[in-house]
């Protein structure tokens, strides 16, 4: 099963999805959420925006190394963001967490969808 979580900087987010206000509380939810829905190991789907700079794109294949993770990129209509979905077998919910932490903390302009 594939999840999808927004973390969003705006006024506009989601009443659940609001990570910035209380992470910890956030990552708690998420988590119980990925326990009821998923049979763990599962194949999870990542996805994130980045400027369009080669540095951003690389931090984030970087972090995906030596995981059998398929990753497919697609530039905007203009060209100032790149968006990435990745598809990697996962073998708990914690750890699709601390890679949603891991990229927060090292990719900066980041946005996990």
């Amino acid at each position: 099963m594939n999840h999808n979580f927004v973390f969003l900087q705006s006024n506009e987010r989601e009443k659940n999805m609001e990570p910035a206000k209380n992470p910890e509380e956030f990552y708690k939810k998420l988590k119980a959420q990925l326990q009821d829905t998923s049979i763990w190991p599962t194949e999870y789907l990542y996805k994130f925006i980045v400027p369009t700079k080669p540095s951003k794109i690389e931090q984030i294949e970087v972090i995906f190394d030596n995981m059998g993770a398929v990753i497919n990129t697609r530039l905007s209509k203009k060209g100032k963001y790149t968006s990435l979905s990745i598809n990697v077998r996962m073998k708990n919910p914690d750890a699709v967490i601390e890679i949603y932490k891991q990229i927060g903390r090292e990719v900066e302009g980041v946005i996990s969808l």
